[in-house]
């Protein structure tokens, strides 16, 4: 377990390096590999490559229950009255209130990792180079602390969901399902 100083430092450090060229599917599940470099904390010139896939599920329009079961406890008699009047506002605007819900799987049993006595600089330009070479547009190339490797793997999941979430919207407003 993490303590919240090592999660806000990975968090502040990890760097993508290089992203996929595409962004999550809105109709399907979306497959991206990674490669994480990190250096070892207690060792000098030894670098960590972990190589392995995160699966984005394709995101599900969520939709607010019935408005009747929202829970006003400790407002008002006219607290029921002004959110409907609210939900009636925002409908009438053409506004909608669902929201979009995205779901990723790391399968870490398919990690793998391997270790490089090198600098982190030249591990770097070593697998930046194997992928412009391989042309891979699924990879991701993320640099990260070695302890709290995970986080940088959600970091990057909720970068791809922020490049992703605009385009997701328009497709689902374009089948008129937003």
């Amino acid at each position: 377990m993490h303590s919240p100083d090592s999660i806000q430092y990975a968090l502040e450090t990890t760097r993508v390096l290089r992203e996929p060229d595409r962004r999550i599917e809105t109709f399907g599940e979306t497959r991206f590999e990674f490669q994480i470099i990190s250096e070892l904390m207690d060792r000098v010139g030894q670098v960590r490559i972990r190589t392995g896939e995160v699966e984005a599920q394709r995101p599900r329009i969520l939709r607010p229950g019935p408005y009747r079961e929202i829970e006003l406890e400790g407002f008002d008699a006219s607290a029921r009255a002004r959110i409907d009047a609210l939900i009636a506002k925002f409908r009438d605007e053409g506004k909608n209130l669902a929201f979009l819900q995205y779901g990723f799987q790391f399968r870490r049993g398919q990690v793998h990792e391997e270790i490089v006595h090198d600098s982190i600089e030249a591990v770097r330009e070593r697998v930046l180079e194997d992928v412009r070479r391989t042309g891979n547009p699924t990879r991701a190339v993320i640099e990260g602390v070695d302890d709290a490797w995970e986080v940088s793997i959600l970091k990057f999941s909720f970068d791809m969901i922020i490049r992703s979430h605009e385009i997701n919207a328009f497709d689902f407003k374009r089948r008129g399902l937003l």
